[in-house]
């Protein structure tokens, strides 16, 4: 089977995640450990003891979701089932920094310290209240580009990512996200509704958090993949490191290709796809999007020892 690693992005969180594997593995502990150093704080304390609402701040959820991701990784390594064993690596927004990371492009410290900045940047790029996210369910992304076309009336509103044939997520200005919730049921949207997110990603009011990545990004080595990367916004496979670094500053206001990224990869002779790291999320889309697809989520330690038989 020609397999794809993939990574999520925020929404995973929740408290606990990948303490069983920093207890089973030295290997992911050291990752913990190594978060923590970079950010000089104690983030792993928060993500297995804290509370979800500090935890779902996006400024820590994503060096939170990139940690449990890579100690997934890390754990698997241990157990001998490499990086190389995948065709690809693809992550969903955030989780394309995990990707990275776990394609020896990014170092875990410098992974902490991007997804720290991030998080701040995107919170900081609108004030709270004035932008918000909805998902349409039931709409293709023609479907949802119209809706938010209409909705928009010289506001922002823009297809955000498109996840699978029938859900995609609009971001923009709040009130023009809100008139889209009726323009999409009326337009046959089985439901249409408000996403729990403290800021309006990947639209154009992500601006100002797009030119602090920028600068950030200038300041961090990145390196070729050692497995090609699967980019968001281009839904193509990237190895250049100078071609990484641009495009992970245009995915802060860009869409997240995700249904295209998915097809790209399954036209490329993937067959299994990988879920690395908290929930199951990207398996749902990845089944709505290729039925034929086998999944495997690796989040835990009886996960690892699941893979190891499987393969």
């Amino acid at each position: 089977m020609t397999r794809a690693f993939i990574f999520p992005g925020q929404g995973a969180q929740t408290i606990g995640m990948g303490k069983a594997l920093a207890e089973a593995y030295p290997a992911a502990k050291a990752v913990f450990d190594e978060v923590d150093a970079a950010l000089g704080e104690n983030l792993s304390s928060l993500i297995w003891e804290g509370d979800i609402e500090t935890l779902t701040l996006t400024e820590n959820a994503q060096p939170a979701l990139m940690a449990t991701s890579l100690a997934a990784m890390r754990a698997l390594e241990a157990e001998g089932i490499e990086i190389g064993a995948a065709s690809f690596v693809a992550g969903h927004s955030l989780g394309e920094y995990s990707a990275l990371t776990a394609a020896g492009a990014l170092s875990v410290g410098d992974a902490a310290k991007l997804l720290r900045t991030r998080g701040k940047a995107m919170q900081a790029a609108v004030p709270v209240g004035e932008g918000a996210m909805a998902a349409l369910l039931g709409l293709d992304l023609a479907g949802a580009r119209a809706v938010a076309e209409e909705a928009a009336q010289g506001e922002v509103c823009a297809a955000a990512n498109d996840n699978d044939p029938s859900q995609v997520v609009i971001s923009g200005s709040k009130a023009a996200v809100e008139r889209a919730l009726d323009i999409a049921k009326a337009k046959g949207a089985k439901r249409a509704l408000l996403l729990p997110v403290s800021a309006p990603f990947h639209c154009a009011l992500m601006a100002p958090a797009a030119e602090v990545m920028a600068e950030a990004l200038e300041r961090v080595e990145i390196t070729a993949p050692s497995v090609p990367l699967v980019a968001n916004v281009i839904a193509e496979a990237v190895t250049d490191p100078a071609r990484i670094r641009a495009l992970l500053v245009e995915q802060v206001t860009g869409s997240v290709r995700w249904r295209e990224s998915v097809e790209y990869m399954v036209a490329q002779g993937v067959t299994e796809f990988w879920e690395i790291g908290a929930g199951k999320a990207l398996s749902g889309m990845v089944k709505r999007i290729e039925r034929s697809a086998a999944l495997r989520n690796v989040g835990a330690p009886e996960d690892v020892t699941a893979a190891l038989e499987a393969v």
